[in-house]
């Protein structure tokens, strides 16, 4: 298939799956049940760190979370008593336990009593370094990690749920938590409620299926699926639409996942 008519193909899987049909039956609901802007961050976050395995599971947890937070996770992050923290001791999902989420929400509180969106999080001056445009997220994602874990003695265990490029992970679930919260348009599935990043900027996120729909096309030529992988996909994908490439992962998703491509 020729560029043209690869682009034909996947503009109209996007009109497909960028839709708000697709909303319900995806983790992106869980920032859905909100409209306080910090209340969409934190819930968005929690559901995009979940989001491996099965996508019902991801849903019901995230939503236990946010009914343990009393549906109101800003101000429970900010305003929790030793009680309320007690509550989330019995909280798992797969690999995160207890011990991850009470760092979590230890660092959402130490972040948000100093600003007032979780964006400002992956800009912190001492830890965000830019070398050029291209390598903007790659800078952000690395600040960000570092940022996270400066608190005095975070768990070791809890370093694995949170991804960095310098790590070599293709920080899937973080570029799609920054989907969600940066791309803008008229379908009300993402939020666009982000303005320090473009969506020009974004990187694609890529898991298994993702890559092999990606391979199929020629996107992808790497044979591991790494950070540098979701940087060739990406490259490909403003080959498509330099404004916003990452509106193309509703297409590869739904083509990996939904239709088995």
């Amino acid at each position: 298939m020729d560029n043209y008519h690869l682009k034909e193909f996947l503009d109209r899987k996007v009109i497909e799956y960028n839709r708000p049909d697709f909303i319900s039956n995806d983790p992106v609901s869980i920032p859905h049940l909100f409209s306080k802007k910090q209340d969409i961050e934190i819930a968005g976050f929690f559901a995009a760190i979940f989001s491996w395995g099965n996508r019902t599971t991801i849903i019901q947890k995230s939503k236990e979370l946010m009914q343990m937070m009393d549906n109101a996770p800003h101000e429970f992050c900010l305003n929790h008593n030793h009680n309320d923290l007690k509550k989330l001791t019995t909280f798992k999902h797969r690999t995160f336990n207890a011990t991850d989420l009470l760092y979590f929400v230890q660092f959402l509180k130490y972040h948000y009593q100093k600003n007032k969106s979780l964006e400002d999080a992956f800009f912190q001056k001492k830890y965000f370094v830019q070398s050029d445009n291209l390598e903007f997220i790659e800078s952000a994602l690395n600040a960000f990690y570092h940022y996270f874990f400066s608190l005095e003695d975070p768990p070791s265990r809890t370093r694995k749920h949170i991804a960095s490029p310098q790590k070599k992970s293709t920080c899937k679930r973080l570029n799609m938590f920054l989907r969600w919260m940066v791309r803008r348009d008229n379908h009300l599935v993402d939020f666009g409620i982000w303005k320090k990043i473009s969506p020009a900027q974004l990187v694609c996120p890529i898991d298994i299926h993702v890559s092999r729909v990606a391979k199929k096309i020629g996107f992808v030529t790497r044979k591991q699926t790494d950070w540098q992988t979701a940087l060739e996909l990406t490259d490909h994908l403003r080959t498509l639409d330099e404004a916003d490439p990452v509106k193309y992962d509703f297409a590869l998703f739904g083509l990996g996942v939904m239709e088995h491509y």
